[in-house]
């Protein structure tokens, strides 16, 4: 048997067991799946293109959401010592690995929302 029919198969007593939970605890909300998804799409961006491509985001919340991606290793920070200080943000090959379940979940929701 599969990993994933493993997983399928097994009956969660609660909810904080079963891996969903982690992945919504860690990655989900309203922002993160959105900054993760920019990134796939552009490679690499710079603190400024993302704050003007997610319209709604405060530059605190987005300062945030940053660093928790990048404290779970889904994305990199990668500062330059130059006057005006200049960051990138690039997703990791973890971050990297979204991209198909990110790609259905985008899919489903065209079809059905």
């Amino acid at each position: 048997m599969k990993t994933e029919e493993k997983i399928i198969k097994k009956k969660y007593q609660q909810a904080k067991e079963c891996p969903i939970t982690l992945f919504m605890e860690q990655i989900g909300g309203k922002w993160k799946p959105v900054i993760i998804w920019l990134l796939l799409l552009n490679d690499v961006m710079r603190f400024n293109e993302l704050d003007k491509a997610i319209e709604g985001i405060s530059q605190k919340m987005l300062s945030q959401q940053l660093k928790d991606l990048e404290k779970i290793e889904i994305v990199k920070r990668k500062a330059y010592p130059v006057i005006p200080p200049k960051v990138e943000y690039r997703l990791t090959d973890k971050g990297k690995s979204l991209k198909e379940n990110l790609t259905k979940i985008m899919e489903w929701s065209k079809d059905h929302l």
